[in-house]
């Protein structure tokens, strides 16, 4: 029963706005639980957690420079805020994470709608989506994350492969999306099997306003 009710409420993510979401299950924040407690099923069946690549990769790019502020978008249960808290660098924990999702499963979360985060223009070095692409409005994910990111800042993106990789040149046609959005892509790792991971950086173009952007959902199989 929890798999079949993971199942569908996953599709349902997938296939609605991330407004019509966020009302759902604050309304109802049992249904958050009932689909979180299946993510956490099916993360443990994966031979690498996205989540730990991402915090070896800001440990090793951002501690010596002593502060990062990280948004994640999409953070669940805040995992990605619990490891960088962390990390010490002479004594001193160099980040600072903000953490958004639908519901606010502890402290460490804000709950609100992706394409909608509390947070100024230009005050984040690094927003994260970690498998957290859902919803028939991606473009206003991405247009959120420009606002917020500093000119010279990254948005790091780690997706399941098989979203953006089934048909020929479907990676290629999302990057020119995020292109349209104000990024270009500095680096592209596919060196993992299952997931694949994107940098880039604002380009100095102003994200297309009009830009609407659905991606294939992730489908997840009966076990």
């Amino acid at each position: 029963l929890t798999g079949s009710r993971f199942r569908l409420l996953n599709e349902e993510l997938y296939t609605t706005t991330s407004e019509n979401a966020f009302e759902k299950f604050s309304s109802t924040p049992e249904l958050y639980e009932q689909y979180h407690e299946g993510f956490r099923h099916q993360v443990e069946q994966w031979p690498i957690n996205p989540v730990n690549a991402i915090v070896k990769w800001l440990s090793m790019s951002f501690a010596e420079k002593g502060s990062c502020v990280v948004a994640d978008f999409g953070c669940g249960d805040a995992a990605l805020a619990k490891k960088l808290l962390g990390v010490k660098y002479k004594g001193k924990c160099p980040f600072q994470v903000h953490s958004f999702d639908l519901v606010a499963a502890c402290d460490l979360v804000t709950a609100c709608d992706m394409s909608n985060v509390p947070l100024k223009n230009n005050s984040v070095d690094v927003a994260v989506f970690c498998l957290s692409l859902m919803g028939t409005n991606l473009a206003d994910f991405i247009r959120e994350a420009h606002r917020i990111l500093k000119a010279d800042g990254i948005l790091k993106i780690a997706e399941v492969r098989s979203r953006f990789e089934s048909k020929k040149d479907e990676l290629e046609d999302f990057i020119e999306v995020l292109e349209k959005l104000g990024f270009k892509c500095t680096r592209k790792d596919s060196s993992n099997k299952m997931f694949l991971m994107l940098e880039l950086r604002p380009s100095g173009k102003k994200p297309d306003k009009k830009l609407e952007y659905t991606a294939k959902a992730c489908i997840y199989k009966r076990r």
